[in-house]
Order: structure tokens, then C-alpha cells, then sequence
């Protein structure tokens, strides 16, 4: 099999790789360009696609358009950061039953916000990739979902969260 890059014009510098057969989509939201990249490397060896986008802002512009399965969020990021993302993240009908996984460096006061607005899981950093791995494929319900084309019906607002 052979896994060609793909990069997909989002607004603003969102990277995608496809994945064939993938069995889900993650966005990956971190203004560190290595951070994004370990993530996406290890998840995509799961076969999972992965979307990136280095800020908040630039999350909320893709989120609609890459339909992701869950979302991964740093918490220091300029414009906007992982707190506010969140809240807007469930905020918004359309993104609400999300899981959201908080990769940051896990302070008490982090994970304190963190659940105030609606986080569901929190890896620290530096984080074992196996844990990542683990720790998204039990957010996401089912096998990782699966990747969702122009058609489909999007996953239902009661979405329980792991």
C-alpha cells in the first residue's frame, strides 16, 4: 500500500494527510510545528487521518470543514488557546458532542479549566506515544469512527464522551 501526502487547502495552514482505509479523522491543534507532527506520525501509524491547525482560531476556521472524530488541544497558543477553543467547541451544536483531548503540560490548574469547559481527557507532555494512541482510541467510540465524505450524516448531538 502506499500512503501519498495530500495537502488540502483549508483556510489558513491546516495540513492533511490522507490516510487509505483510515479508520477515523483526529485534528491536532498546537502552535509547536514538532508537537503537530509527533502527534500526527503516531496516529497516522494507527491508520488514523490527521488534520493540523496551529492555533484556536485556526481550529474553529477548519473544524466544520474536516469534520474531525475528536480534537487534541495544547493550551498555551497565540489568538487563541486551548481553554477558549474548547468552550467554543462546545459551544457550537455542530462541534458540542466532540471529545476533546488536552495535550499540555497537565498543571493542576490546567486540568481544573480544563473541566470547567468541557474537556474530556488530559495527556501530559512529554507525552509516551503509546498513551496517545490509547488515550484517543478510547474518546472515540466504536472502531475510531471512520473518515466522512461530502454525504454523510453528521454523528449525533447525544454523543457520549469516554
Amino acid at each position: 500500500m502506499e500512503w501519498g501526502k495530500r495537502r488540502t487547502r483549508w483556510p489558513g495552514a491546516a495540513y492533511s494527510r490522507g490516510v487509505p482505509g483510515a479508520s477515523g479523522r483526529v485534528l491536532v491543534v498546537d502552535d509547536n510545528k514538532v508537537i503537530r507532527q509527533l502527534i500526527r506520525v503516531n496516529l497516522e501509524l494507527e491508520g488514523i487521518e490527521v488534520v493540523t491547525a496551529a492555533d484556536g482560531a485556526e481550529c474553529l476556521e477548519v473544524v466544520h470543514q474536516v469534520r474531525p472524530d475528536l480534537v487534541t488541544l495544547d493550551v498555551v497558543m497565540p489568538r487563541l488557546d486551548g481553554f477558549r477553543t474548547a468552550a467554543r467547541l462546545r459551544a457550537d451544536p455542530r462541534t458540542g458532542h466532540l471529545p476533546l483531548l488536552m495535550v499540555s503540560a497537565c498543571t493542576r490548574y490546567e486540568v481544573e479549566n480544563g473541566l470547567e469547559v468541557g474537556v474530556d481527557a488530559f495527556l501530559a507532555k512529554p507525552f509516551d506515544p503509546a498513551e496517545l494512541v490509547r488515550t484517543v482510541q478510547r474518546l472515540v467510540p466504536g472502531p475510531l469512527g471512520r473518515v466522512r465524505g461530502p454525504g454523510d450524516a453528521e454523528p449525533a448531538a447525544g454523543h457520549a464522551g469516554g
